[in-house]
């Protein structure tokens, strides 16, 4: 796959999260994903395979949050297998406090599946939202 055919796994990927398709998001990336969040929150470390980023991210993200995480992309760059994702996201925390984060994503796509993504954002407000 070129790096149009990337970009659009990318979007498509997001498009249908914003529609509430879980599964089709998670659909997208390989089964032994190498997913990466950047920096010392609770959140941040590497994780290996689809359960692994289920049980220690979007499980437990999702469980902090009230009604889940809008992210909306606003721009795309391509080359290759990678494709860079820049986002910002919208939600509130379970306790209330607004968490409206950042984001940039960095996607490696093999086969029409990520295989990797490197994920960039502001790690303080993290750290003030959801605790240390």
């Amino acid at each position: 796959m070129g790096a149009a055919e990337n970009k659009q796994v990318i979007t498509n990927m997001f498009a249908e999260l914003a529609r509430g398709n879980g599964a089709a998001f998670l659909d997208t990336m390989a089964d032994d994903i190498k997913y990466t969040l950047q920096g010392r929150t609770k959140f941040s470390s590497t994780m290996n395979g689809k359960q692994e980023v289920m049980a220690k991210l979007l499980g437990p993200l999702g469980a902090a949050l009230d009604g889940g995480i809008a992210l909306t992309p606003y721009n795309f760059i391509a080359e290759g297998d990678y494709v860079v994702m820049l986002a910002n996201g919208k939600a509130t925390a379970k306790g209330g406090k607004p968490y409206n984060n950042s984001y940039c994503h960095v996607f490696r796509i093999a086969g029409g599946k990520v295989t990797e993504i490197n994920e960039f954002l502001d790690t303080a407000l993290v750290d003030e939202v959801f605790g240390k």
